[in-house]
């Protein structure tokens, strides 16, 4: 019988999803409400940037951005307008939001810059290290006297 349909009949799924998916993400910047004006100016500033989608949000006070996390993260995005002299939102909820959308996209990033572990021969890696590293289980005893009797 083959893998395959062992596993069919075992009722596994190996659907495993294309290595990189996810990598479109759409955020929304909130903005706080003082400077008036600031969330139109904010998009003409954004429009400028090569591979940056800048959208209206449902709110009034924010702007939906689409973007490759390749190429771009919700923290470099809101950096630039904070140093272009935006003023986000500061309610502890969009803090919040925002901290755990940069943890989580330089978390992203980070993962498809690595490489990928070879899950069938990461016992062997384990093995060689500890052969080579000092442990305490040498025994500098010569032979002859652990088996003297």
């Amino acid at each position: 019988m083959r893998r395959e349909t062992a596993y069919k009949l075992a009722g596994r799924h190996h659907d495993h999803p294309v290595a990189g998916t996810g990598l479109e993400k759409q955020r929304e910047i909130r903005f706080a409400s003082l400077p008036p004006g600031q969330v139109a100016q904010a998009m003409r500033s954004l429009q400028m940037f090569k591979g940056l989608r800048v959208s209206s949000g449902e709110h009034p006070l924010s702007l939906v951005v689409s973007y490759s996390v390749l190429e771009f993260s919700l923290e470099m995005v809101e950096s630039a307008l904070s140093e272009a002299g935006f003023h986000l939102d500061g309610a502890l909820y969009w803090r919040l939001v925002r901290t755990f959308v940069y943890f989580c996209e330089e978390t992203q990033r980070h993962n498809l810059g690595s490489p990928e572990r070879l899950i069938k021969k990461s016992n062997e890696v384990y093995v060689t290290a500890y052969d080579h590293h000092l442990h305490g289980d040498h025994d500098d005893t010569p032979l002859e006297f652990r088996e003297y009797k």
